[in-house]
């Protein structure tokens, strides 16, 4: 009941107190800053109120306390959520304020620290020395090596979606059938996991209600507060399910977003040449014609699809313990 119940009520409540928060932020003037060099489509999303993210955290963490479903499974994700959504908001605001926020040397490194903290925190309380590999089975790497992947894994992730989120809906969108993917994981998992499906439908339902706001043409944006920390909790989530492996794969989306970044800076530092006209790659579909619509709905289609293939590799590593 409690799952059902915490989608609805964190749905409910986010739509109810979205639109008193954006005229908040308006009148705040958390605004957001076009850069010269982005599409030129872009240019009438400026001034559009960002930190949106700071409302849905909220809503997840408040939510998840008064229904009592704090418990192992579920401190990790709401401390990754809290901890990095601090750094995202600290961003928001100095990009409101000066038209530039925290330098990426710096938010690597807060993000570092939360992430270590949390993989040493996952590792020391389940005793986790491997990872579950789809079709193989468990693979030991011993604490130090879980350690070091689980942090890349949540660094990662919190990036990838940052990266996503440059069109109306597409993270937010995306992120929904990621945390349904993990949300059918915990409820299937040995032993299951409860109260992280329970934690799992309030942040979907709290994803939906910003969409009723950001799908285009938006009138919030989720920011750095959002996109950094929704991407860090869906990474310790997988941890915690011991489904890590397959993040890649329903994350499939944030995973090329992050890639194509990866391959563009990489080619201008070694051949000096661009491989693509625009990244992240959803600006590569935007300067080819596409509107932003339909790049959306696309990225959406694929998103869901993979999260589909994921939880299908999930059923096949458990019918292995079986």
């Amino acid at each position: 009941m409690l799952l059902v119940q915490g989608l609805l009520l964190a749905f409910a409540i986010v739509v109810i107190l979205m639109q008193p928060y954006i005229r908040l932020l308006h009148w705040l003037g958390f605004g957001k800053h076009i850069r010269e060099e982005e599409p030129e489509q872009h240019t009438g999303k400026e001034g559009t109120p960002t930190m949106g993210g700071l409302l849905m955290i909220a809503v997840v963490i408040v939510l998840a306390l008064a229904l009592g479903i704090y418990d192992a499974s579920t401190y990790a994700p709401l401390a990754a959520l809290g901890g990095v959504g601090v750094l995202g908001a600290a961003d928001d605001y100095l990009n409101a304020r000066r038209g530039e926020g925290i330098t990426a040397r710096q938010k690597l490194l807060w993000q570092t620290v939360v992430a270590i903290a949390a993989a040493i925190y996952l590792q020391h309380h389940y005793d986790l020395t491997a990872f579950r590999v789809p079709v193989v089975g468990d693979v030991y790497v011993g604490p130090a090596i879980w350690v070091i992947v689980a942090a890349f894994a949540i660094i990662s992730a919190s990036n990838g979606v940052n990266l996503t989120d440059g069109l109306d809906g597409l993270a937010a969108g995306t992120l929904v059938f990621s945390f349904i993917a993990y949300l059918i994981i915990a409820l299937l998992n040995v032993p299951n996991q409860t109260n992280l499906a329970i934690l799992c439908t309030i942040i979907i339902g709290a994803l939906l209600g910003f969409l009723w706001f950001n799908v285009h043409p938006a009138q919030v944006f989720m920011g750095d507060s959002g996109s950094l920390a929704f991407g860090a909790a869906l990474a310790v989530t997988a941890l915690i399910t011991g489904q890590a492996l397959i993040l890649p794969i329903i994350g499939i989306i944030f995973v090329i977003e992050a890639g194509s970044v990866v391959i563009q800076i990489t080619a201008v530092k070694t051949i000096h040449r661009r491989v693509f006209r625009w990244t992240p790659i959803h600006g590569q579909f935007e300067l080819g014609g596409w509107d932003e619509e339909k790049i959306t709905l696309r990225f959406w289609i694929v998103a869901a699809l993979a999260a589909m293939l994921g939880v299908v590799l999930f059923l096949s590593s458990l019918h292995m313990l079986a």
